[in-house]
């Protein structure tokens, strides 16, 4: 039995990149930012924080380019992934990268930011929240397809 699953909440360092394979596929990249805090060996607090390269496919690629913005925070879930690669010197490079299979916002959206796509519902149930408290108006969710 074997298990690669990877589960970060952080927010993004920068906007995602949009592209498309030759075979049509889209495919977006964008980096995380993790901090963890902790006492170091003198008793004070440290900050320490850990970059993760994200990637998406498909569907979930064209909503996190349209719909993510460099600082916004974000729930991730997917798997881990070592890619590798020759440069021009024909040296072996390598990098790991997390593929998503679920990207969640999880603030509210910025004002003036593009609205959720036609055929949102309000309240509707999104991957980390059920549908929305009694009481609460559904134009303060942020409903996106994730």
């Amino acid at each position: 039995m074997s298990l690669n699953k990877v589960m970060i909440i952080g927010n993004l360092g920068r906007d995602p990149e949009m592209r498309y394979t030759p075979s049509g596929q889209a495919v977006t990249q964008f980096t995380v930012a993790v901090n963890r805090n902790y006492k170091g060996q003198d008793g004070n607090w440290q900050e320490e924080t850990e970059w993760f390269r994200v990637v998406t496919w498909g569907p979930l690629a064209e909503r996190t380019a349209e719909y993510l913005r460099k600082g916004r925070k974000v729930y991730v879930e997917g798997r881990l992934q070592t890619r590798q690669w020759e440069d021009q010197q024909g040296q072996k490079r390598y990098t790991t990268e997390l593929v998503a299979n679920t990207v969640t916002p999880l603030d509210p959206r910025p004002q003036g930011d593009v609205p959720p796509p036609p055929g949102d519902r309000p309240g509707a149930v999104s991957p980390l929240r059920g549908a929305a408290p009694a009481g609460e108006e559904a134009s303060d969710l942020d409903d996106l397809p994730f």
